[in-house]
């Protein structure tokens, strides 16, 4: 937006001229300046007109109107009335009229004529040079693979400056001005950059030992302007992956059978069978309405013909709920942390119970291999705690055995326990609880790995060797720095105004994309879907957004919500109406007492109610307060699964919201409960807390412009300090590395003083439109 004059003699006090407000377009102030293509701004003294062709996207209209806000808070001080114009709306509307005023009245603008376009593309050329002693080396090549970057180089900050400068005499040479030059570390590479190789590894071999890998977020986040104070003292915890949702709310299963489905007894809900389909329904409370998650379960041996059948009922649940519960699709052996928390105790055994099932292992000649109570049965038990474990049977022979594991091993009323040589005392707690499930009233024989009895290795067939080494239960083992929040999950989501066909096809939208690999990540075909429809977004979709529950409740497309903002100073429509819960195939979902509670008996002489434990309620009472509702974290492990201590007081704890927060980033690990003590914060690793939470929604753009300088001055928040006459837009040395919309914010609190007049606090209560005059006439905008 060029503008007329000079800049204001003297930098402690701005001085604006007041003269008066010029009528202005921004481009010839003509009607033949307007067409049906794009947007245009009107700038009058008492009102802005944005103006929109119409062949414009809302994308673009929205865009525009970021434009309308700077014109307003800038040149009008905030007070001035917004309107916005469609194209083909005549004098009847009262701002149209207002606005065709300017231009004499209206008149209908010209059809652009359709131009042909004769101009020959080529195909492009990619060449790769090799910067080496100076001088840019090209590397002949038949076909872009990944191998030709040589990742075993490491460049010293010197050569990858002298790298940029030479890439920039490049384009200097071949008279390339409007080519841009983007820098990419080493395993931060973007799906661009790596779109344009013939194939990209999954995992790219980068060895960073864990301070290395610490050392180089710190530098890459501290040259993103972020405050890294502290991330080089946290050492990186370990921890079970979160659930985000709510553990105590009801529960609903339905087995797939011929083109059916069939409601299963609340003893059997949670016992499911690797050759069939099924249909679970979870109602549980949210902040202000009752939430609901519909999902189908596809078992690693069902049948194409069911899987269809739970897609098609489970799609019509969510359409009988208007559209407001989220759906999933899950395959057995892929299921997400919010799955297992939902169930908290799983089973999953071999054969099926659906008649399509049996007709198609009898039509192929397959073994009916279905799990018998009084037959020969291993069951691999696996998960983090009572809220969260699993039983999955696998063949009965001893090399399914695995020392990181514990096992049930049964032939009728004969019961086997086995408890590896890696496995913890909460692993061998599970294994007796999955045995009052199991086995609920048989006595069962202890075995340890290494005095095993001939009975057990008869029972497998004999012994022979099994897997011995430590599993990375949590991605342990992993080298790669943003290993954590690398996708796991597919989320489609879906707007309120899609059409309706449209919304039923979210779901193959999901399976697509993920077919496709439109991200390079060799993402597997099983990959979680969960369709999520506006103003029903779950917590476990919205912590990856800096989420404004004010924002996401209000109506129209992202053109429509902003447009209510700047005309009104935000005040939206948030009158949507309370969800109803909704009842399926005439039967309600209200619950009896007993199913309310989510509790389960195990057995007649243990009881235990399902909920959180002890445990768990000590770990979440750092994270709310003492009236929030209860979000599922399966606990980590702890010496006493169940401490007869006190729970620690909640009203020390940060509020819901600051702890949400908290927990997006990779580096946030909450603390072990030991004996139900209250967890304690060190102030470094809230410090790193700080700039990490941003950096999460930032791994995206981390492509490089420059390395951070060492040993660089830092200012109070710790971003890197220079010189006025380096900031400034007209500089003859700019700063590349910085936040160019955030200037002023490396000056040093000396020099911005005494450029401003004021200190940094004082600057940023500032109404905006008076901090950007005062940028403006200092340069720094």
């Amino acid at each position: 937006m060029p503008q007329p004059g000079g800049v204001a003699s003297g930098f402690k006090h701005v001085e604006v001229n007041e003269q008066e407000h010029e009528t202005r377009l921004y481009v010839p102030f003509a009607r033949s300046s307007l067409n049906h293509d794009d947007i245009f701004i009107l700038d009058t003294k008492s009102k802005i007109f944005q103006f929109n062709g119409s062949n414009s996207s809302i994308q673009e209209r929205a865009k525009a109107l970021e434009v309308v806000q700077y014109i307003k808070d800038t040149f009008h001080e905030g007070k001035c009335e917004v309107a916005a114009v469609e194209d083909g709306r005549l004098m009847a509307d009262a701002e149209a009229g207002e606005f065709w005023g300017f231009f004499g009245g209206f008149a209908p603008l010209p059809r652009r004529a359709p131009v042909e376009d004769n101009e020959k593309y080529e195909e492009t050329v990619f060449k790769l040079l090799c910067f080496n002693q100076g001088k840019l080396e090209p590397i002949n090549y038949e076909s872009l693979l990944h191998e030709l970057l040589k990742t075993n180089k490491t460049t010293s900050l010197q050569e990858r400056k002298s790298a940029s400068e030479a890439a920039e005499k490049l384009l200097s040479d071949d008279n390339r001005t409007k080519t841009h030059v983007i820098k990419v570390i080493e395993g931060f590479e973007t799906v661009m950059f790596k779109s344009k190789f013939k194939e990209w590894p999954q995992t790219p071999d980068l060895k960073l030992s864990s301070e290395d890998g610490r050392g180089k977020v710190a530098a890459l986040l501290k040259r993103q302007g972020l405050n890294v104070k502290g991330l080089m003292k946290a050492a990186p915890a370990k921890e079970e992956p979160q659930a985000y949702i709510d553990c105590t709310g009801s529960l609903q299963v339905w087995r797939i059978n011929d083109k059916d489905k069939i409601l299963l007894p609340s003893a059997d809900q949670s016992k499911f069978y690797t050759g069939d389909c099924y249909i679970f329904q979870y109602m549980y409370p949210g902040d202000d309405k009752e939430e609901c998650l519909i999902g189908s379960w596809f078992g690693k041996k069902s049948i194409e013909e069911d899987r269809v059948t739970a897609i098609s009922l489970a799609s019509k649940m969510v359409e009988s709920a208007k559209f407001q519960a989220v759906q999933t699709r899950l395959y057995e052996g892929k299921e997400p942390i919010q799955f297992f928390v939902i169930f908290q105790s799983f089973q999953v055994f071999k054969g099926g119970l659906s008649s399509g099932y049996k007709k198609f292992i009898a039509e192929n000649g397959i073994d009916d291999d279905t799990y018998l109570e009084d037959g020969l049965a291993l069951f691999r038990i696996q998960g983090s705690g009572p809220e969260n474990m699993q039983a999955i049977q696998v063949d009965a022979a001893a090399s399914s055995l695995n020392s990181s594991y514990s096992y049930i091993l049964h032939d009728g009323n004969t019961v086997f326990t086995w408890t590896g040589n890696l496995t913890t005392s909460l692993d061998q707690e599970v294994v007796e609880r999955q045995l009052d499930i199991i086995k609920p009233n048989s006595q069962s024989r202890s075995q340890k790995e290494g005095s095993e009895t001939d009975q057990f290795w008869s029972l497998l067939g004999g012994k022979s060797e099994y897997p011995s080494q430590k599993i990375g239960r949590a991605n342990e083992s992993d080298p790669h720095l943003f290993s954590c929040i690398l996708p796991k999950d597919i989320f489609v989501w879906v707007g309120q105004q899609v059409d309706v066909k449209v919304r039923l096809q979210a779901l193959d939208i999901g399976e697509k994309f993920v077919k496709l690999d439109f991200l390079m990540e060799n993402l597997s075909s099983e990959t979680p879907i969960f369709v999520i429809m506006e103003g029903s977004e779950p917590t476990f979709f919205t912590r990856f957004f800096t989420w404004d529950s004010a924002k996401s409740l209000m109506h129209g497309n992202s053109y429509q919500r902003k447009l209510s903002i700047v005309k009104g100073g935000g005040s939206p429509a948030l009158d949507k109406p309370k969800r109803r819960t909704p009842a399926y195939s005439g039967r309600s979902t209200v619950q009896d007492k007993s199913q309310r509670s989510r509790s389960m008996s195990f057995s007649p002489e243990r009881v235990r109610v399902r909920g959180r434990s002890p445990a768990f309620t000590a770990l979440a009472a750092n994270f709310e307060s003492a009236n929030s509702r209860n979000l599922s974290t399966p606990p980590p492990v702890v010496k006493k699964l169940y401490p007869k201590s006190a729970t620690p007081d909640s009203s020390s704890a940060p509020s819901k919201s600051s702890a949400t927060a908290s927990l997006t980033g990779s580096f946030d690990r909450p603390k072990s409960v030991k004996d139900g003590s209250e967890l304690e914060k060190p102030k470094q690793e809230e410090d790193a807390k700080e700039g990490i939470n941003t950096m999460t929604s930032r791994v995206e753009s981390l492509t490089i412009n420059e390395d951070v300088k060492e040993n660089e001055p830092e200012d109070d928040e710790g971003l890197p300090v220079y010189p006025y006459d380096r900031l400034i837009t007209t500089a003859a040395d700019p700063v590349t590395e910085i936040d160019v919309t955030r200037r002023e914010t490396y000056l040093s609190s000396a020099e911005f003083k005494d450029k401003f007049g004021m200190t940094k606090e004082a600057f940023s209560k500032l109404p905006k439109w008076k901090q950007n005059r005062m940028k403006i006439a200092l340069q720094l905008f």
